[in-house]
Formats: structure tokens, C-alpha cells, sequence
């Protein structure tokens, strides 16, 4: 039996960078989590402990940070990931692949009575931009996306004419809360891209289309999310989506002489339907490796 090194890659995981622009007296920040991985000629250091061509996850830190300095901030955070990915390939002949994963933190001006503040910032909620690109040689694959965007609609939802079984308890219903935690993730066709302007419309059509479709089931929502999206954005050749079905339950209160006109409800945190999509063209191109080392997705 032969024994041998398969795929691997290296790097310094969550390097928390905060960036503040002060060209002039309204301060701008960047607040960002970079994870770099790299691939390359790695075989000795794993074999032998030859460490001549693998370079430290130490560099690749404050590389992170030195880069934001010497290129006047950080930007769109797939355009700093597309340059930390093309310096750490074309810098190092031992290297011919990268992986670039970035989370953003949005922050809002605290408002005040004389408008938005100069340099006061709070924290926007748990929600989170995301990208992560991947470089092998001269190939490159972007894909980018959110998480935790906390959505709720009390009505224009139902769920009915589902498959009943001995097991089946839910009550078919023609009007209910409808809640759930988007993540998304999509996939660009090449690389030279407004990432920000896509991002602000991808994001206000998912919630455009969860507000006004009326839906029959959370997959049905899902469904016409992308597709807006994907109708809006030939740049983009794939949307995926991972939904949680963020169940509320009415409260039967007829035990306290009381009627419930949906009304009163139970938050259940537990257990919850998950719901899981691809919605893509028909004819985009083959995604590659874009999808290499992004878990939870189909």
C-alpha cells in the first residue's frame, strides 16, 4: 500500500483588520475578518519538515495588514481579496494557488441632532458581508454573498396541500408568520466587476422579493429571490441560498377564556425546517473551483 500527500493548504485564519479613511474630517472605517490560505509546493514540509517553500502564516498576516496601508484602505472586499490572492501567486514562485475568505462588519453613523455623526459609529446587527476567492494559477473565481439578514413577514404567507401521514400533526394554515436568516452566496462570471453596486442591489432585491411575494411555501420565496436576481445580474452565474424556516407557532389561549386572531405567538428557536437552494442559468459557464472550500452548501 502506497502512501501519499493529498490536498492541502495553509494560512493565518480570522485576521481582524479595521481600517479608518481620514482624507478629511468624516471618517470612514472598514471592518473586516481575512482568512488567506495558500497552496503550492508543499510536499517536503509535510514529509520531511522542509520549511524553504512554505511560507510562514505570520507573513500572510501582515501582509493583510501592510497591503491595506500601502493601497489606501481595503475597498470593495473582493477587490482587496482578488490583489492579496494575485501578490501571494505572482510574488512566490512556490505558490500557484490561493484562497482569500473575507467576512465585512457594517458600521452606521450614530445619528444626532445636527445629522449623522463624523466619526461615531454602532454596529449594524449580526448581518455580514462575505466573499471568497480562489486563485489557481492564472484562473480566479469570486464568490460573494451575506449571512444573518434576519427577515419576518406577519402575513401574505401560507402552507397547505402538503402530504399527510400518521405522523403528520401541523395544522394546514392560510395565513402565517413567515421568518427566516438568509445566507446567500453567488457566484461571478470573471472578475471585473462594480462588487459593491452588485452587492447593495443583490441584497435589496432578496429583500424586495421576500416582502412581496406572496408566498405558498419558503422554497417558493426562495425560488423568486434568485431568479430576480439572476435576472437583474448576468454577471452573475448562480445564487445559492441556505434559509432556516424560523418557526411561530400561535399560542392556544382558550384555556384563559381568550380568543387568538394571530395575534400571540411562540418563537421557536427549535428544532427548525431548513431550506436549501440553486438557482442558476441554464447555460453559465462551469463554476471550476469557485465553490472549493466553502462549506454548508449544497
Amino acid at each position: 500500500m502506497g502512501i501519499r500527500l493529498g490536498d492541502n493548504q495553509y494560512g493565518k485564519a480570522e485576521v481582524r483588520l479595521v481600517h479608518v479613511q481620514r482624507d478629511t474630517d468624516v471618517h470612514q472605517i472598514k471592518d473586516v475578518n481575512v482568512t488567506s490560505q495558500l497552496r503550492g509546493d508543499l510536499e517536503e514540509v509535510h514529509t520531511v519538515g522542509d520549511n524553504s517553500k512554505c511560507l510562514p502564516t505570520d507573513t500572510q498576516k501582515n501582509t493583510v495588514y501592510a497591503k491595506a496601508r500601502e493601497w489606501g484602505g481595503v475597498g470593495a472586499i473582493e477587490d482587496f481579496a482578488l490583489r492579496l490572492a494575485r501578490h501571494f501567486v505572482d510574488e512566490h514562485e512556490y505558490v500557484y494557488g490561493a484562497r482569500q475568505e473575507i467576512e465585512e462588519y457594517s458600521w452606521d453613523r450614530i445619528a444626532t441632532s445636527k445629522g449623522p455623526h463624523d466619526h461615531a459609529f454602532s454596529r449594524r446587527g449580526a448581518e455580514t458581508r462575505t466573499t471568497v476567492v480562489n486563485k489557481d494559477g492564472d484562473k480566479e473565481w469570486v464568490v460573494s454573498g451575506f449571512e444573518g439578514l434576519t427577515v419576518l413577514k406577519s402575513t401574505g404567507s401560507e402552507f397547505h396541500g402538503y402530504p399527510r401521514t400518521r405522523y403528520t400533526t401541523l395544522a394546514e394554515t392560510d395565513d402565517r408568520i413567515l421568518a427566516t436568516d438568509v445566507t446567500a452566496r453567488w457566484r461571478y462570471v470573471g472578475t471585473d466587476h462594480d462588487f459593491d453596486k452588485a452587492y447593495a442591489s443583490v441584497r435589496a432585491l432578496c429583500l424586495e422579493l421576500f416582502a412581496e411575494t406572496h408566498s405558498l411555501a419558503l422554497q417558493q420565496t426562495l425560488y423568486a429571490m434568485g431568479t430576480a436576481v439572476l435576472e437583474a445580474h448576468p454577471e452573475i452565474a448562480e445564487i445559492r441560498f441556505s434559509m432556516p424556516n424560523n418557526h411561530h407557532f400561535l399560542v392556544d389561549l382558550s384555556a384563559f377564556g381568550l380568543d387568538n386572531p394571530n395575534e400571540v405567538f411562540f418563537a421557536a428557536d427549535r428544532p427548525y425546517g431548513k431550506i436549501e437552494a440553486t438557482v442558476e442559468r441554464d447555460d453559465a459557464p462551469a463554476p471550476g473551483d469557485a465553490w472549493k472550500a466553502i462549506p454548508g452548501f449544497i
